[in-house]
Parts: structure tokens; C-alpha cells; sequence
């Protein structure tokens, strides 16, 4: 894996950090394939149960697709199972929950990296913009779903204009789920990830599907549900969960 992204375990969870803070961890085909292949590896392996996306540095979480690389006609690892692997992300098409820790400003691409997450721990400094519509373009990675996450004439301010909005602001509507002091995030992220890898796999990944769903396709929900509910409440993990209860003890979940 290119030093460009840089992963570290932490018990059952496992880091992905864009290292590129000299371009701002702007989105090229190493840093695609590396998160793609952080989230294989994540999904592949049974002791991992939560992935942490972070950056580099104070500047940028990241700044979206590097246009000086694209330009050039530098690849974006589309055609390699990783670069595949990250663009079903950022559909939310994965199992295993991802934290998005924004340790500074996130713009277009990198707006739209941290929208496939499914919680969101941002830093104090950071802001949130799509801007692609100041550049001839529109966000053609999952931006133009913004409304799904905030309320729609929010969305459209954002993507009309291309302007940013402080992280105070994208708290107020609900588009992060915690804001933290710059030197604080990546702990905070760390520490929601852990009290998500403490829960049942299969429960966690039904209901990622399950609240998703929801809120992009209520038909397909309402099918999956019956589907979803015979696979986890008949699994060994449900037992186990009752079990530990009763004995007033920490469960030991298998995954199945």
C-alpha cells in the first residue's frame, strides 16, 4: 500500500489516514485504492468492526479530487477491486460501519468521502462545502444526496452557491454528529468507533442496511426487514446476547 494512506489497527478497529498534506490529502488512485483496501481488509477480517477515515495534518481532511493529477490524466483506481471497493462505499454500499474523522476542512470529494461515513466526528476548524458548481461541475460522488442528511433547501444553498459552512453550523443540522477541539478529533473518533465495535456484527450490519434504507428506498427496507430479522434473531450472537445478560456479563459475539 503507498505511503499515501497510512492504516493502523486499535483493537477491533481499524484507521485509514490520507497522508498527502501537502496537497491537501486531495483524492488520487493511491489514496482510492488505499481506503478501498482498508475497507476490504476491514470487511474480510472477522476481528475488525469498525473503520476510522481520517487525514493528515491541520490544513484539510481533504480536498476532494486532486485536479492538478486528474489533469494530467492520473488514474482514480477504478479499475482495480479497490478502487471498485471505494466507489460501493461511497454509495454506503458496505457491512461495517465507518466513523468519518474530519480533522479539518472537507470540500467536494472530501465532503462526499465523509457522507459515505456513518458518523461523523469533526474538528472545531473545519468547514463543509461542495463547490463543485463554482468549477463548471456538479458533486458526482454522492453530493448531490446532501438532502437525504440535511434539510433540502440547506442542500440546495450549499450546492447552489458552492459556499462552506463552519462546523458549528453543520452540528445545528445534524450533518456531523460531534464536534471536537482540532488536537482531540481523531480520539473522539476512536472512541465512538470502540463503542460501536462493542455491539454484535450482524446486528450492526443489519441495521446500517436497515437505516439507510429508510431513508433512500422505504419499499426495499420494508422487504429486508422480515429478511434481515429471521438471519439475526435466529443467529448464535442473539442467543449470547440473552445470555450475557441474564449471567451480568460483557458478551462474546462470534459474528453468526
Amino acid at each position: 500500500m503507498s505511503d499515501e494512506l497510512i492504516t493502523e489497527r486499535h483493537g477491533a478497529v481499524l484507521s485509514a489516514r490520507i497522508n498527502r498534506p501537502e496537497a491537501r490529502n486531495a483524492l488520487n488512485g493511491n489514496v482510492i485504492r488505499g481506503i478501498g483496501a482498508a475497507l476490504l481488509q476491514a470487511e474480510q477480517d472477522p476481528e475488525i468492526r469498525v473503520l476510522v477515515i481520517t487525514g493528515t495534518g491541520d490544513r484539510a481532511f481533504c480536498a476532494g479530487m486532486d485536479l492538478r493529477a486528474f489533469a494530467e490524466g492520473g488514474d482514480l483506481g477504478g479499475d482495480s477491486p479497490e478502487g471498485a471497493a471505494y466507489f460501493r462505499m461511497s454509495k454506503g454500499d458496505t457491512a461495517i460501519p465507518i466513523v468519518g474523522a474530519a480533522n479539518a476542512t472537507a470540500v467536494g470529494g472530501g465532503l462526499e468521502l465523509l457522507m459515505a461515513s456513518d458518523v461523523i466526528i469533526a474538528s472545531a476548524a473545519a468547514k463543509f462545502g461542495l463547490p463543485e458548481v463554482k468549477r463548471g461541475l456538479f458533486p458526482g460522488g454522492g453530493g448531490t444526496f446532501l438532502g437525504t442528511r440535511i434539510p433540502l433547501h440547506v442542500a440546495l444553498e450549499m450546492t447552489l452557491t458552492g459556499d462552506q459552512i463552519t462546523a458549528e453550523r453543520a452540528y445545528a443540522l445534524g450533518l456531523v454528529n460531534v464536534v471536537a477541539a482540532p488536537d482531540e478529533v481523531f480520539a473522539a473518533a476512536l472512541a465512538m468507533a470502540e463503542r460501536i465495535a462493542a455491539n454484535a456484527p450482524l446486528g450492526l450490519a443489519a441495521i446500517k442496511e436497515l437505516v439507510r434504507l429508510g431513508v433512500t428506498d422505504a419499499v426495499k427496507a420494508s422487504e429486508r426487514m422480515p429478511q434481515l430479522q429471521r438471519a439475526v434473531f435466529g443467529s448464535e450472537d442473539a442467543k449470547e446476547g440473552a445470555t450475557a445478560f441474564v449471567e451480568k456479563r460483557a458478551p462474546v459475539w462470534r459474528g453468526r
